[in-house]
């Protein structure tokens, strides 16, 4: 396994693939198994299975967790090379932004929910990173988890838009037996909140049956989730929506597939998570 934080070694070691099918993995870093199904799913589609680590600061708000984010290259890059990634690219912030960014990404309604609002600026953080890797890495396809679809959605609206002629490829949210999603914010959590945190998933698959039984009012739904958080851990409901899942419209009566988003927010943690809902 190769790795460089350099744009031009990155380049040039991609160079000597360029007659085989890449794929980019692009990750913030500290590694966990949800990252490693990702890391399997790209060697599915590619001959050559590039890494990207690197903690974004413009998807960062200033008074978020960039600073204490969690960071462990070398961890990292074992976990990598176990798994038979082929070349991982970690740069440091200054390589890829050298100067104040003269061009901005702009947003319309994708970024006008969810963490879009709570978090202003964020998505348009997350499509300049990712615009820069696709054009440093210019892999055949990208892949990216399921846990944060409201992401995976603007990626692919954005590839889409520009005719960007990469395949995005979305995998099922990897989760710990309670049903908790893997994440690395998790290591945030105290112990007893780290238990109380399955519970997000439970008041997820417990609201999707109660949809599939026959329960339309999304606003019944969304309070049955928040009544089961409030009951059964310590953290706060940050944020809860259902939404079509083509377009990501409000609906009050549910009669179509939906998706429910959810952040509940911990004393050092906020944790995302959505279900998907077939009607």
């Amino acid at each position: 396994m190769e790795h460089t934080a350099e744009i031009k070694e990155i380049r040039t070691l991609l160079a000597a693939h360029r007659d085989k099918t890449i794929a980019l993995v692009p990750t913030m870093g500290y590694l966990h198994e949800g990252h490693a199904a990702l890391i399997e799913e790209a060697k599915q589609h590619a001959d050559i299975v590039a890494v990207s680590i690197f903690v974004n600061p413009l998807q960062f708000g200033p008074d978020e967790d960039y600073d204490s984010y969690p960071r462990d290259l070398e961890r990292d890059l074992s976990i990598c090379e176990k798994h038979g990634v082929d070349i991982v690219f970690h740069p440091v912030t200054d390589e890829m932004y050298p100067d104040e960014m003269e061009f901005t990404v702009g947003i319309k309604t994708m970024a006008d929910i969810l963490d879009g609002v709570k978090r202003p600026g964020h998505f348009e953080g997350v499509v300049t990173v990712i615009g820069k890797l696709f054009n440093i890495i210019q892999p055949d396809v990208a892949v990216f988890g399921q846990k944060d679809r409201q992401q995976l959605m603007i990626i692919e609206r954005y590839v889409e838009n520009f005719n960007v002629p990469v395949d995005i490829i979305g995998v099922p949210t990897k989760r710990e037996e309670s049903g908790l999603a893997k994440s690395s914010r998790n290591v945030n959590l105290s112990e007893s909140e780290y238990t109380e945190a399955a519970e997000i998933y439970a008041a997820l698959t417990n609201a999707a049956e109660q949809i599939k039984s026959g329960t339309v009012n999304a606003d019944k739904v969304k309070s049955f989730i928040r009544l089961h958080i409030e009951q059964r851990t310590s953290g706060s409901v940050d944020d809860l929506a259902i939404y079509t899942a083509r377009s990501l419209k409000a609906v009050d009566n549910i009669d179509q597939d939906v998706i429910i988003f959810i952040a509940v927010q911990f004393e050092k943690a906020r944790l995302i998570d959505n279900l998907y809902v077939s009607i």
